[in-house]
């Protein structure tokens, strides 16, 4: 056959069918042109190149039974030509045989030394034969599918991965879990208050309560506190004890906690330092926040709503968590 250029449109493996085709007939024409010379030099042999198991027999028959013969004669050269030609066919068909055994051999060491199992089209190329074909197709029936390696330096983050979402979403928990404890170590912590019981003068004191504590709680220790000294803290709720923190009144459900992690602001300081400090700079920053705390004032709701017009009163208002005090706390406002 002639190139595949000329119309030619199949596939690559019909491309290697066709090359194995051409050299398998051109392997038989070489065994023909053998055949042909052996004929010509007159070797020994029975088998004749062109004629047929029949045509060979009877050729030799007649040069066996030149002249007369008997009966039983003919009989037993016939019989004896018989047998000697299908013998030699019978060894010309194992020596073929014993042949493409050992061709086939001859593939499977090539493909053991330089075959590739991850290529699935290898033996097509390399073996070219259907009997490969035939036992690769078996193998992958047996072993299941081949499977391709990985390119371990091509970047696979933004893939989607199982594994890793699993490992990240533990990692997570783990996390929260951890920074849950630590919240709770914090919250169980001691923290001092001074504040100041306010009935139109101050009466300041020191009380230790838990960072994690409302202030109703803290209210309510602070009324223990006071009861002995003052009649009117003693015979009121809790409910109608209120706490000023810089000018705000700071509602009973907040916490101590929330404050300090919100770094909450006041009018006129933060609400999250519960000492008493001043600010000592000796030179003015505008640009800078002060530095000051004041003591926290404890005030009883009627004497509030009585004198709520005058001053400090009428400077306080409820806290909001959402409003913003920081331009009461800058030098310079």
């Amino acid at each position: 056959m002639s190139g595949f250029g000329d119309g030619y449109v199949g596939t690559a493996q019909d491309a290697v069918k066709i090359r194995r085709l051409e050299k398998q007939r051109e392997a038989e024409r070489r065994k023909i042109e053998e055949l042909k010379n052996k004929s010509a030099d007159g070797q020994p042999g029975l088998l004749q190149f062109g004629s047929s198991t029949s045509e060979i027999l009877e050729t030799a028959f007649k040069k066996e039974t030149v002249g007369l013969v008997t009966r039983e004669q003919y009989v037993e050269k016939r019989v004896n030509i018989r047998t000697k030609i299908e013998e030699e066919e019978k060894e010309k068909l194992q020596k073929l045989q014993q042949e493409e055994e050992e061709l086939q051999m001859q593939k499977r060491k090539k493909r053991r030394v330089k075959g590739d199992p991850r290529l699935s089209f290898f033996d097509d190329i390399e073996n070219g034969s259907d009997e490969d074909d035939f036992e690769n197709q078996e193998t992958q029936k047996k072993n299941g599918p081949v499977k391709l390696g990985k390119d371990p330096t091509v970047e696979t983050s933004f893939l989607p991965d199982r594994e890793r979402e699993a490992e990240e979403q533990a990692e997570r928990e783990r996390l929260k879990k951890q920074w849950l404890r630590e919240q709770e170590l914090i919250k169980n912590e001691p923290l001092s208050i001074t504040y100041s019981y306010w009935d139109g003068t101050g009466h300041r004191r020191a009380i230790q309560v838990r960072k994690g504590d409302t202030i109703g709680e803290f209210l309510r220790a602070v009324q223990q506190q006071l009861a002995p000294e003052f009649r009117e803290v003693r015979t009121t709720s809790v409910e109608n004890l209120l706490y000023v923190k810089e000018d705000l009144i700071i509602p009973h459900q907040h916490s101590f906690y929330e404050l300090i992690i919100n770094k909450a602001r006041g009018k006129s300081g933060p609400l999250f330092h519960f000492d008493v400090h001043e600010d000592v700079r000796t030179i003015a920053d505008a640009t800078k926040e002060k530095d000051e705390s004041h003591a926290g004032k404890v005030v009883e709701r009627h004497w509030y709503e009585k004198n709520k017009h005058i001053f400090p009163a009428s400077r306080w208002e409820i806290y909001d968590p959402t409003k913003k005090w920081e331009r009461y706390t800058i030098h310079g406002d």
